[in-house]
């Protein structure tokens, strides 16, 4: 029974996390982004994110988003520089066509900082990716 069941691998999206300009508050904010690089649409995705080590967790947080366009992007949410010492994980689920798939991205502890932002073509914005 277990032979039967189909895993597919995930491929075609990613994470980034940003360091860009906040107009209303006249800072530079950390954000996190989800990257649609498929030729096709991404239905009813939700995303389940926590900063965790082996001593400290944070609170999970929860955000859906209908959907995704093919070729898009999304900002999921603000991300404090106060976690950047921790692991964050970011588990996605979605629908592609009637299939649901689910990847993890973690953001390994200490690896979110200025000297490690690289341009990123497809939000045109420097960040750090995860695939």
């Amino acid at each position: 029974m277990k032979k039967d069941i189909i895993i597919p691998e995930v491929t075609g999206i990613e994470m980034a996390v940003v360091l860009e300009h906040n107009e209303t508050h006249d800072t530079d904010d950390w954000y996190v982004y989800l990257i649609n690089k498929k030729e096709v649409d991404l239905d009813m995705i939700m995303i389940v994110s926590q900063g965790f080590s082996e001593t400290k967790t944070t609170t999970v947080f929860r955000k859906k988003i209908n959907q995704l366009p093919a070729n898009a992007f999304a900002k999921i949410e603000m991300i404090h520089p106060d976690v950047f010492s921790l692991a964050n994980r970011f588990q996605v689920s979605f629908f592609e066509g009637n299939q649901i798939q689910e990847k993890t991205f973690v953001f390994e502890a200490d690896t979110i900082k200025e000297g490690a932002l690289r341009m990123i073509s497809s939000l045109n914005k420097r960040g750090i990716i995860v695939k």
